[in-house]
């Protein structure tokens, strides 16, 4: 069970929050060592919402979780205003400083690295669905809350807006819907999509993969391609018998990995959420055969669905932490908690 510390123990083992690691709209993390010698890196909150309610849901959530490819928390702080979690310290970062657009240096990773960690991330998000005694469904899988250890293993990170459920529960009831743009579900938008369940973290991983795939990154890089909402020029590289690897000098293994990735990040982006594979099917597919993977339906472009992720990729310059939006085709408005990277 994590360890829940004093405000002056936190302190001593940040050295007065020498290190900065990072910051962001829930606060800072700075770099820590505990007695026995651990790194770790702590997170303090500047203003925890709901009075604390996504901080204890944190640590209800992780502290009941043992997996490779899950971050492990290592204690806590409840002191007064002051809230914070320890966890265990990597040094690769989060996978965001891999693939970022915003960084025209980032570190390149190999196409075996990158299929290690979609493998990774694939099996920590399968554990969270399947192998605790509840079903625990993130709701913000995005390549920020992947961090990555020395050996680049990835470890799934923020439990924040994560929720617990019975494992024979498979349509959830929430009263607003919370995620990343660009990440978040169709359905967490407009309900008309389809229900609410643990599918919605397949799309956020298949959107994680898409941009692994540097799919996001090479939309933007030609004006034909930046004219369509980016999956289906994909789908055209398929049906025409083209290749999608965008890296020239990868290798025909290399160039079937991309493929077999690219096919099943586009099964995981599917707009119906019963079309998506559950994520054990995912990591089936992962360590498959890629000649066995089929092309998966394409959705029509004329779809509702389409205008509204235009919205909200529009709803991205905002500066706010939450951004509500309207469905557009039903009576009844969803609003939405949504985070801007």
């Amino acid at each position: 069970m994590p360890i829940r510390y004093n405000y002056s123990n936190i302190k001593r083992m940040t050295r007065g929050f020498k290190e900065k690691l990072g910051e962001g709209g829930y606060g800072s993390v700075y770099k820590g060592k505990l007695r026995s010698g651990r790194d770790v890196a702590v997170k303090m909150l500047s203003k925890p919402k709901a009075g604390g309610q996504d901080f204890m849901n944190e640590i209800a959530t992780i502290g009941r979780i043992h997996h490779v490819n899950v971050v492990g928390l290592v204690g806590y702080c409840v002191e007064g205003t002051k809230y914070a979690l320890v966890y265990d310290f990597m040094p690769n970062g989060s996978l965001d400083k891999y693939t970022s657009t915003s960084q025209e240096q980032s570190p390149v990773l190999s196409w075996q690295r990158k299929y290690d960690i979609i493998l990774g991330v694939a099996r920590g998000i399968e554990y969270l669905h399947r192998g605790c005694d509840v079903r625990i469904l993130h709701f913000d899988i995005k390549p920020h809350n992947i961090l990555l250890d020395e050996n680049f293993i990835p470890k799934i990170y923020d439990f924040g807006l994560a929720k617990l459920y019975p494992t024979d529960n498979s349509i959830v009831t929430l009263t607003a819907a919370r995620g990343t743009i660009g990440y978040v579900a169709p359905e967490l938008i407009s309900r008309s999509v389809g229900a609410i369940s643990y599918k919605a973290d397949v799309y956020s991983f298949g959107m994680l993969l898409m941009e692994m795939l540097d799919m996001k990154r090479n939309v933007g890089a030609s004006e034909e391609k930046s004219s369509q909402y980016f999956p289906y020029w994909i789908y055209d590289k398929f049906n025409k018998g083209k290749e999608v690897v965008v890296d020239e000098e990868a290798n025909d293994d290399e160039k079937e990995m991309a493929r077999k990735m690219s096919l099943v990040a586009l099964w995981c982006i599917q707009t119906n959420p019963v079309q998506r594979p559950s994520m054990s099917k995912v990591v089936e597919m992962l360590e498959g055969e890629g000649e066995v993977l089929q092309v998966p339906p394409q959705p029509l472009q004329s779809q509702p669905t389409v205008p509204l992720f235009r919205q909200m990729e529009s709803s991205m310059t905002f500066s706010s932490d939450s951004v509500a939006l309207l469905e557009n085709s039903a009576n009844n408005p969803v609003e939405l908690d949504i985070c801007c990277d």
